[in-house]
């Protein structure tokens, strides 16, 4: 590791092997060379004079790159492509007449750039998925556990622990559902000339415009791909990599979202990210247990948010049939992107899996709040059996802002139900009282929803791919 330049984080601290491996040089290269490969069988199909020796002498060389050679050409050239061109040719001598035949720079840099994406959005599919699954085991574990809900982070009715993972896990499933679709719809550029008309194809096939037609469909099938885009100009349209960076920004807002809501509820002593033995929470508060790995996915999550605005500012400012302005924006722009979102679904698997669950922290918090909450039930009950309504009403309003002020600004106990018991408009005891302060009588349809969402939508995706989870999520910091 060099320690006398930037190195960024993404790849030092965050990102996967795997994901850094999609965004390397030689997953890159290879991919241009593939590319050649089928551009050059394809032409050989369609009839031009291209050997089965010449194709062979190019898929020998498919895998090693002679990286210092097509180095040493780009000094002089300054052209990433035609540097790499004439690299493959210097290893393929009987072929290098043939590389790149009736292409242009963007046939190898626009397609493999689609194919990346491709491949990194199929890896955060499975790392989605793993956190989904965690989430549905975590739901059903606790999808009976009642737990004060909140609005506005003040104490609203009670929900169960579960049926709020499940607000998390739901948003996933969008995530996921976006995803699949920008995969569907993921196109290759194809090979389409300068300005996209394919001229020099046409002039290649002397005119021929059904060996032309038939020239983009046989390189996708080739690569892997249903579809190439039916018109460009010299590039693909860059509306596309605006739709794969809001997928990836919706993510982000998914993960955000949650490791806020656990960040609040670690707080709370309620639920906690997961804490190693050895782990530090401050260099100088040693007691501290800080929420570092949620804090870290809220992090890098504004940053995809915020670059994410990168592509659409790209794909505004094209001009007519190409423009290079955004070569170097999108390099950085959309691989990063991936690196980030990469390193957020790495941390949601850890914590995710090792959430850890105070209920009796939980209970206390929620016994503090519930009288307020069961004065309505009171009240109805005092009514069932002759109370006037708007008397009762009156009269459970002023003891509760006493009961508040008592726990405000005294910092006492919730003492309603004393007040209740020892009021004249009520006729019940404080035994009978408190039997409306079990909490499962106040989570309504928690534990039916969660059971529900599980069984109609999140289990038969889980089942149908099975063969991707279990992953385990290996964090560097």
């Amino acid at each position: 590791m060099s320690t006398d330049r930037y190195q960024s984080p993404l790849s030092d601290r965050y990102a996967s092997r795997e994901m850094q491996f999609i965004f390397s040089p030689d997953f890159k290269f290879r991919t241009w060379r593939r590319l050649w490969i089928a551009l050059a069988e394809t032409e050989q199909e369609l009839g031009l004079p291209i050997t089965d020796a010449q194709i062979a002498e190019l898929r020998s060389h498919a895998e090693d790159i002679n990286y210092e050679v097509a180095r040493e050409r780009e000094r002089i050239v300054r052209h990433d492509v035609m540097s790499h061109v004439y690299a493959y040719g210097q290893q393929c001598p009987e072929a290098k007449g043939i590389i790149h035949l009736g292409a242009t720079s963007c046939y190898v840099g626009d397609n493999t750039d689609v194919i990346t994406m491709r491949e990194g959005l199929k890896l955060l599919r499975v790392k989605i998925l793993n956190v989904m699954d965690s989430l549905a085991r975590f739901a059903d574990t606790y999808k009976e556990l009642p737990t004060l809900g909140f609005t506005h982070f003040q104490p609203a009715q009670p929900v169960s622990v579960g049926k709020r993972a499940c607000l998390w896990l739901q948003d996933f499933l969008m995530d996921l559902e976006d995803l699949d679709e920008a995969v569907r719809n993921l196109k290759l550029l194809g090979s389409k000339g300068t300005t996209g008309t394919q001229a020099s194809f046409l002039e290649l096939f002397h005119g021929d415009y059904d060996k032309v037609d038939r020239l983009d469909p046989m390189i996708a099938e080739k690569m892997g791909f249903d579809y190439c885009m039916a018109v460009s100009g010299q590039t693909y349209s860059r509306k596309q990599d605006q739709r794969v960076m809001n997928v990836l920004a919706g993510i982000a807002v998914t993960a955000s979202k949650m490791a806020t809501d656990i960040r609040l509820l670690q707080h709370l002593k309620e639920v906690e990210e997961p804490f190693e033995k050895g782990q530090i929470g401050s260099s100088a508060m040693a007691y501290k247990r800080n929420p570092m790995r949620s804090e870290r996915i809220c992090s890098l999550a504004r940053y995809v948010i915020s670059d994410s605005l990168n592509p659409a500012l790209t794909a505004s400012s094209q001009w007519m049939e190409r423009t290079l302005d955004d070569s170097a924006n999108k390099r950085i722009a959309v691989a990063e992107a991936f690196l980030a979102v990469d390193g957020i679904l790495d941390l949601c698997i850890n914590v995710t899996n090792g959430l850890v669950v105070y209920p009796k922290v939980i209970r206390k918090h929620l016994m503090a709040e519930l009288p307020f909450m069961a004065s309505e039930n009171i009240m109805m009950d005092e009514v069932e059996a002759g109370g006037d309504r708007q008397e009762l009403h009156e009269e459970i309003r002023r003891l509760s802002m006493e009961a508040g002020k008592r726990v405000k600004e005294e910092g006492e106990d919730n003492d309603l139900l004393e007040r209740i018991a020892a009021s004249d408009k009520f006729h019940q005891d404080i035994d009978e009282l408190k039997k409306n302060l079990d909490p499962c009588k106040y989570i309504g349809a928690s534990a039916h929803q969660v059971d529900r969402f599980l069984e109609q939508q999140i289990r038969p995706l889980l089942q149908a791919n099975a063969q991707d989870l279990g992953m385990e999520a290996e964090i560097n910091v």
